[in-house]
C-alpha cells in the first residue's frame, strides 16, 4: 500500500514538473516573439517614414525634419539597444563583456533623451507655428532647424556616453563587485536625478506647457473661425438677396481667406497628431522613469527582475508606436504610406524615387486644365448680367 503511494505521489510530481516546463516554454516562446515583433516594427515602420517623406513632395516641411531624424532615432533604438536587451532575455545572462554593456547602457540612455527632445523641438515648432504665426517664417527657418536637431543630438552625450565611461553614475561598490555574466546599470542618486530631469522631467514640462497653450490657441482660432463663418453665411445670403432684386449674380467666394481657413486647419490636424505622439511617449516613458528615479532614490527597495523587463520594453514600445500614430491619425503620411507600400510591393511598379512627385505634378496639371480659364469666367458672369 506504502509501495502504490510512492507510486501515486511520484507520479503527481512528474506530471506538475512536466505542465509547469510546459508552461515555462511556451511562455518563452511568447515573450521571444513579442519582443522581436517590437524590435521588427519599430525597424520597418519608422524606415517607412523616412522614405514617404523623401518620395512625397507634400511632406517636405520643416516640422518634418524633426519627425524624420525622430524616426532615424528610433531605428538607431531598435538596432543598437533592443537587441542586446534581447539577448539577456533569450540567454539570462549578458555575454559580451564589460565595455560593451557600458555601450550598451550609455546608447540606451542617449537615444531616449534624443527621443524627447525631438519631441520638445517638435512643440516649440507647432507652438511658434498655431499661436505666433507671425513669427514663424522668422523664427523658424531651415538654418534654425538644422540648429536645433544638432542641439538634440549633441546634448545627450553629456549624460550618457561621457559620464558612463568615466564611471561617473554608479557607485564605487557596484564597480568593485561588478561580474562579467551580468549588465546591470545601478546609478547613484545625484547621476539619477539629473540625468532623468534632462531625459525627461525638464523637457517633459516644456512639452505639457507648450502644447496646453497650443490647444487654447486653436480653440480660440476655431471658435473665431466659426463666428466668421457665420458672419460671412449671413453676408453671403444678403447679397444674394440684393443681387436678386437687382437682377445681378455676385459671387461671394473668398479665395484667400479659403486658402486661410485651410492651411489653419492643417496646422491644428498636425499639432493634434503631434500632441498624440507626445502623449504616447509620455504613457510609455513615465512608468520607468518614475520606477528608475524611486529604486535609485531607494537603498532598500526591492522589485522583481519582471518589472524592470516590463518597464523597459514599454518604453521601447514607443519607438514602433509613432508610425502607426501618423499611419491613423495623419491623412497625408496615411495617403503617403500607402504610395509607398505600393510601390514596394507590386512587381510590376518600376518606378524612381521621384516619380511621386511627378504624379502630383500632373495631377495638379490636370485639375489646372479642368478648371475653367478666369477670363471666361468674368465672361459668363458678364453674359449673365
Amino acid at each position: 500500500m506504502d509501495q502504490v503511494n510512492v507510486t501515486r505521489n511520484l507520479t503527481s510530481n512528474a506530471t506538475e514538473v512536466e505542465g509547469q516546463e510546459w508552461t515555462q516554454t511556451w511562455m518563452f516562446k511568447l515573450r521571444t516573439a513579442i519582443l522581436l515583433l517590437i524590435v521588427i516594427m519599430a525597424v520597418l515602420g519608422n524606415m517607412l517614414v523616412i522614405v514617404s517623406v523623401m518620395r512625397h513632395r507634400k511632406l517636405r516641411v520643416i516640422t518634418n525634419y524633426f519627425v524624420v531624424s525622430l524616426a532615424f532615432a528610433d531605428i538607431l533604438v531598435a538596432m543598437v539597444v533592443m537587441p542586446f536587451n534581447f539577448s539577456v532575455q533569450f540567454y539570462n545572462e549578458w555575454i559580451f563583456g564589460s565595455i560593451i554593456c557600458d555601450l550598451w547602457n550609455s546608447s540606451d540612455v542617449y537615444f531616449t533623451s534624443t527621443s524627447i527632445l525631438h519631441l520638445c523641438c517638435i512643440s516649440v515648432d507647432r507652438y511658434y507655428a498655431i499661436v505666433k504665426p507671425l513669427k514663424y517664417p522668422i523664427k523658424m527657418t531651415k538654418k534654425m532647424a538644422f540648429v536645433m536637431l544638432a542641439a538634440t543630438w549633441l546634448s545627450p552625450i553629456t549624460i550618457s556616453y561621457a559620464p558612463i565611461f568615466m564611471g561617473w553614475y554608479t557607485t564605487s561598490h557596484h564597480i568593485q563587485t561588478r561580474k562579467l555574466n551580468e549588465c546591470e546599470f545601478i546609478v547613484n542618486k545625484p547621476y539619477a536625478v539629473i540625468s532623468s530631469s534632462i531625459s525627461f522631467w525638464i523637457p517633459c514640462t516644456i512639452m505639457i506647457f507648450t502644447y496646453f497653450a497650443i490647444f487654447k490657441e486653436a480653440n480660440r482660432q476655431e471658435k473665431a473661425l466659426h463666428a466668421r463663418a457665420g458672419n460671412a453665411m449671413l453676408m453671403h445670403r444678403h447679397s444674394r438677396d440684393v443681387g436678386d432684386k437687382n437682377g445681378l449674380h455676385i459671387n461671394a467666394n473668398t479665395p484667400t481667406k479659403d486658402k486661410n481657413i485651410l492651411k489653419m486647419k492643417r496646422e491644428h490636424k498636425a499639432a493634434r497628431t503631434l500632441g498624440i505622439i507626445m502623449g504616447a511617449f509620455i504613457l510609455c516613458w513615465l512608468p520607468f522613469f518614475l520606477f528608475y528615479l524611486s529604486t535609485s532614490l531607494c537603498d532598500t527597495c526591492e522589485y522583481p527582475d519582471v518589472v524592470s523587463v516590463i518597464m523597459f520594453w514599454t518604453g521601447y514600445f514607443n519607438s514602433a508606436l509613432n508610425p502607426i500614430i501618423y499611419a491613423y491619425f495623419n491623412r497625408d503620411f496615411r495617403n503617403a504610406f500607402k504610395n509607398t507600400l505600393a510601390c514596394a510591393f507590386c512587381s510590376f511598379c518600376r518606378r524612381g524615387s521621384h516619380d511621386s512627385d511627378a504624379l502630383e505634378r500632373l495631377d495638379r496639371r490636370a485639375s489646372a486644365q479642368l478648371r475653367v480659364p478666369i477670363p471666361s469666367r468674368r465672361a459668363s458672369d458678364l453674359a449673365s448680367l
